[in-house]
């Protein structure tokens, strides 16, 4: 059994704007905690028992993440402009002892199931190697890693090729003798299409391919998703969400918390010390509560629910199903949420937010956001440049961490909103605003005179 994994958390995250301006996307939450974390105890509840992780930018956020874990994890920082071949390296030379390891990137969204089973494959195949791989959708083929495969087996890994049925999971496990072969990297990723472009950086996949091993390739029966853009951060907590939901059997209710007699509840709950479900609460599904949180007067929750501890849900507010809360939030007055809302953000007085909603955003009253085109059609984003179309949730809106909003905002499908910024009040926001920009309306008023004689008097 493998007992060790190499984490790799160094990179800086560029297509996730506006989410990764105060964290490492490995510390992203799912299901209210930072990925990096989920990762670390679904590795230790498989038998992994030694971690090394790999940090470069932000890296506080995943130092911070990590720092409950026990054994504690190896801190690696990787050296500037050595990719993920040099991060690699980095953590298996300090794994000499074992004969194979573990890779995973920290941005990997899966369960201890599919990790479990990609172990139980390899082991049983008697193959030098292993890598992770799912299906991929053709329109979206060209944004990933295609593996060739023949059999079971790995021919080849392919950056970013258009047409490809079968994607990389970045997840690979590694005999440790690859350090030499990661020390002779090309400093580029070799294996693309024709035009492909590489950018000149070491590249961990051209070090799989000249591996000069049989490699097993594991199908990943169970979700993964790869936290690479903002639509990626509710693709994830949708799955996270259900996967915990759905695994829900019977009612666990602390002694301390209470439901009241007159909330419907139409499945089953979780719920921690202080809690309260309060009266007329509607619950369609299974939900799963935090410690200190309170929903009670009229609020729906229409099921596959978490929520984080001390938050308000309250007064005929609405939270959408498969929807994550955080902790320290408040969803008040009439206001509709779905989607991720991250710890201490704040929605009231008839605010209707679907998307991302990052640390302590403050939602200004009737903050409204658009997820309908008169076209019918999906939103289209810049990422670095890039016009990309999402297969879903592209008409959601993004907003950064600690932004706020004012009253009777409208955000356009698909806009983002930077870290640190303010939309003025009355706004109707098309395009992505920029981190740490005030954005105010600017009007033109005329002034006549008027008065009782306007009437005839």
């Amino acid at each position: 059994m493998l007992s060790t994994a190499v984490i790799l958390a160094a990179g800086k995250g560029t297509r996730m704007w506006p989410f990764t301006e105060v964290r490492n996307k490995c510390a992203i939450p799912v299901a209210n905690v930072p990925n990096v974390l989920l990762l670390a105890r679904a590795l230790h509840e498989i038998g992994v028992s030694r971690l090394v992780v790999i940090v470069g930018y932000q890296e506080q956020s995943v130092r911070h993440a990590l720092r409950q874990i026990e054994p504690r994890p190896a801190f690696v920082v990787q050296e500037p402009n050595s990719g993920t071949a040099g991060a690699a390296l980095a953590g298996l030379r300090l794994c000499s002892d074992e004969r194979h390891v573990l890779l995973i990137y920290g941005d990997v969204v899966s369960t201890a199931d599919v990790l479990a089973d990609f172990v139980v494959a390899w082991e049983q195949s008697g193959a030098s190697a292993g890598v992770l791989y799912d299906e991929v959708h053709p329109a979206e083929s060209g944004d990933w890693y295609a593996v060739h495969v023949h059999g079971d087996r790995c021919v080849r890994i392919v950056g970013h090729e258009a047409g490809a049925t079968h994607r990389w999971c970045g997840a690979a496990i590694l005999p440790t003798n690859i350090c030499e072969v990661l020390e002779a990297n090309p400093g580029r990723m070799l294996s693309v299409p024709v035009g492909g472009m590489p950018p000149l950086e070491p590249d961990l996949a051209e070090s799989i391919n000249d591996l000069g091993a049989e490699i097993i390739a594991v199908h990943a029966e169970g979700f993964v998703v790869d936290m690479d853009k903002p639509w990626h951060i509710l693709e994830a907590n949708t799955r996270m969400a259900g996967h915990l939901c759905s695994s829900i059997t019977a009612d666990v209710i602390d002694a301390t918390a209470t439901v009241d007699d007159s909330a419907e509840v139409a499945g089953r709950l979780v719920i921690g010390p202080r809690s309260r479900i309060g009266k007329r609460v509607q619950i369609e599904g299974n939900v799963i509560v935090g410690p200190d949180t309170v929903i009670t007067n009229g609020a729906i929750l229409r099921g596959s629910n978490l929520v984080g501890d001390k938050t308000s849900i309250q007064d005929y507010c609405l939270i959408g199903a498969n929807s994550v809360v955080g902790s320290g939030c408040v969803v008040g007055h009439c206001a509709e949420m779905d989607g991720v809302l991250m710890d201490g953000a704040y929605l009231y007085h008839y605010c209707e937010i679907s998307g991302v909603v990052g640390l302590s955003v403050d939602i200004g009253a009737a903050t409204v956001c658009g997820t309908l085109r008169f076209d019918d059609g999906i939103a289209e984003h810049r990422i670095r440049g890039r016009h990309e179309r999402p297969l879903s949730d592209a008409n959601g809106t993004f907003f950064g961490d600690y932004c706020r909003t004012g009253v009777n905002v409208i955000t356009m499908p698909g806009t983002k909103i930077g870290a640190y910024s303010c939309v003025g009040g009355g706004i109707v926001v098309y395009e992505d605003l920029p981190s740490r920009t005030l954005l105010l309306l600017k009007q033109d008023t005329v002034a006549r005179p008027w008065g009782p004689e306007r009437y005839g008097w």
